[in-house]
């Protein structure tokens, strides 16, 4: 992560997120919405306005934000690094992604993203997401995908509100350490677990939310935070080093730790992952390579045109 960053969130979450991790790091910060509501904040800001639209597509907000393109690369233009939080979730987050990191890319920046996926039951969201991620990772040098979808299904007693304060929380602590330590150029799953009293427990949970997305063939490095972990005993530790080494099997998958206090216990797995995850699986039509797709080197957009036409009864 080269010096200086810009934050950019986009959509709701995206935009709250983005603010987070200013206030952690300390660097600029860029919001981009269709919402009014989200930019609310005394920081610089873009406007997606598909006024009179009451209820835009993401097709629609993202057609109208290529009328701001000019305007984000203005923007972008003085940062070195481009640091992109998305939920691929939500509308804004979905429609924007693609087009913000496309955008950095170009311009010749580092561009970092993290993308939100949604929950199973948001069946209307599931295609658009896995399009928009699709297009994301080719935009990005190194892209995390958490997924509360995963952390759900590991834990059904909790409720989508709680699965987003974990996942996000996890977030946070991970883009925190960037200062001291470095993401593999390649695509990370972020998994983690509940608040619990033994770090072994939310390792185990962490692990059986990171099979929901990939198998453990398909890792190819893993770096483990243990948050609370200066309360652990280096035999413990240790253990769990070398479980994670176990589980994955392969003498060429590299395992590190992170240590760092914490009130609670709790293990955030960041593993980087070569192959298919289950988000491929996400767009019927992604099994086909780019090169023999034709349309594409532009993101799928509607554009609001206004037509003065007289009705002919």
């Amino acid at each position: 992560m080269k010096e200086p960053v810009l934050i950019v969130g986009l959509g709701g979450a995206g935009c709250k997120l983005a603010l987070d991790i200013k206030n952690t790091l300390g660097h600029d910060c860029l919001l981009i919405s269709h919402d009014a509501r989200d930019l609310n904040y005394d920081v610089s800001k873009i406007l997606i306005n598909t006024s009179p639209i009451l209820n835009p597509s993401a097709y629609l907000i993202r057609g109208v934000s290529l009328g701001a393109r000019e305007s984000i690369e203005e923007k972008i233009s003085n940062y070195s690094t481009v640091l992109v939080v998305a939920n691929l979730a939500g509308k804004s987050g979905a429609a924007l992604a693609p087009i913000v990191s496309q955008i950095g890319k170009e311009s010749g920046k580092s561009v970092l993203s993290f993308g939100i996926m949604p929950f199973k039951f948001e069946k209307d969201r599931i295609f658009f997401s896995g399009v928009s991620l699709k297009r994301l990772k080719a935009n990005s040098d190194c892209t995390v995908i958490i997924d509360n979808d995963a952390l759900l299904e590991s834990n059904p007693d909790l409720t989508p509100i709680k699965c987003n304060e974990i996942t996000n929380a996890a977030l946070l602590h991970v883009v925190s350490t960037l200062k001291c330590s470095s993401l593999p150029i390649e695509t990370s799953i972020l998994s983690t677990s509940k608040d619990m009293p033994s770090v072994e427990t939310s390792l185990r949970d962490s692990i059986k939310m990171l099979y929901e997305d990939a198998s453990p063939e398909n890792i190819k490095s893993a770096l483990m935070y243990v948050v609370g972990g200066n309360k652990v005993p280096i035999g413990v530790l240790n253990s769990m080093v070398n479980t994670i080494s176990g589980i994955f099997g392969d003498d060429s998958t590299r395992v590190s730790m992170s240590v760092t206090a914490g009130e609670s216990s709790k293990v955030v797995l960041l593993t980087s992952i070569e192959g298919e995850t289950r988000f491929d699986k996400y767009d019927p039509l992604g099994f086909i390579p780019k090169e023999n797709v034709l349309d594409w080197d532009e993101p799928d957009a509607s554009v609001k045109i206004d037509l003065a036409l007289d009705q002919i009864e």
